[in-house]
């Protein structure tokens, strides 16, 4: 689901370029950075966290066509009937028309829709010196316009959703951002992520700690005051917002059911959720498996990454954790937006 968005602020933070603002009727043509400074710095110095196929695909994840009716056995007793909803499982075996979800749960293999592909998106490790250029990813396949507040070029570079971009310049054009992200290439705001480094807020008391932006989708990991990490993320829709404020990650599984809304429209049943870390009730991070929609707000509520990237911070935030000593409470969340939906 998409949904438009303008910044009422820009934060003068140490990731960002200085902010100018021109007039549509100001902007010449050759408005922006010239391209001896592209080619200078043509793409973001980033490091981008690599594939682990085991990782990734060591479930096979389901969709559930029909009615979820679990047996304690093939041709055995039901145990639960769920109803329809929005319902993946996690098959580990499959024999005469039945398929094996858990120890003694089995469904019958003629409800089981398509298997579905985890996304391969991963976000990006920071370098220990701040970007020279703020960072975007493209949320849609596109090509940028020639001039801001013009229509896309069809000679321009054709860019793919998730493409890591600088934004080199920004013009304002009718209330809106246009970045610069390459020579003669400009995008509107809505058609990108960024991020955005924030201070440490005084309530946050972890070494290690986790920002979420909920205007530009894009979670930060932090060791004190230095960024390390980011990517993109999902949070609740308008109707199940996350909420904003600091909280504590205080409990957390490598995997856990997620179910909710149970007789109700938006009913949901989830297994196996990779790499979950809940820090305000029942809102966790957690890894996703059954959507590729990172950039747009998505959830009941939670904080959707991607498979890799939950898996990455779930060890990365190991260390904040003091089991030995029955300390249970983890990194400082930090949930907050950089600007209002539009």
């Amino acid at each position: 689901m998409y949904y438009g968005k303008y910044l009422l602020s820009i934060f003068v933070i140490s990731f960002c370029t200085a902010y100018t603002s021109f007039a549509q009727s100001n902007c010449s043509p050759n408005c922006g950075v010239p391209a001896s400074v592209i080619e200078a710095y043509p793409t973001p110095n980033v490091y981008p966290l690599q594939i682990n196929e085991q990782i990734l695909y060591d479930r096979d994840y389901w969709t559930i066509v029909e009615g979820l009716v679990i047996y304690d056995a093939p041709n055995g007793n039901i145990t639960e009937n769920l109803g329809t909803g929005y319902n993946y499982l996690t098959v580990i075996e499959e024999s005469g028309g039945w398929a094996k979800i858990a120890d003694n749960k089995w469904v019958k293999s003629e409800t089981l829709g398509e298997p579905t592909l985890p996304s391969r998106f991963t976000g990006v490790q920071l370098p220990d010196e701040p970007l020279p250029y703020t960072m975007a990813w493209t949320l849609r396949h596109l090509r940028g316009a020639k001039t801001p507040g013009a229509d896309a070029a069809p000679d321009n570079p054709y860019l793919y959703r998730y493409t890591r971009v600088s934004i080199y310049s920004t013009v304002v054009v009718d209330g809106y951002n246009w970045y610069q992200i390459g020579e003669n290439q400009w995008v509107h705001q809505f058609d990108v992520a960024k991020i955005l480094p924030t201070e440490k807020p005084e309530d946050v008391d972890t070494e290690k700690w986790i920002s979420v932006d909920l205007y530009e989708q894009v979670v930060i990991a932090y060791e004190n005051d230095t960024p390390v990490f980011a990517t993109l993320v999902s949070s609740g829709l308008p109707q199940w917002s996350t909420n904003e404020g600091v909280f504590h990650v205080y409990l957390r599984f490598p995997r856990t059911l997620m179910s909710g809304a149970y007789n109700q429209p938006d009913f949901y049943y989830l297994e196996e959720v990779p790499w979950t870390m809940y820090f305000d009730n029942d809102i966790a991070l957690h890894g996703t498996y059954w959507h590729d929609g990172f950039g747009y707000r998505q959830s009941h509520g939670c904080v959707n990454l991607s498979i890799m990237d939950a898996y990455w911070l779930y060890n990365w935030a190991e260390d904040e954790f003091d089991f030995a000593n029955e300390d249970f409470e983890g990194p400082a969340v930090y949930v907050f937006s950089s600007g209002d939906y539009d």
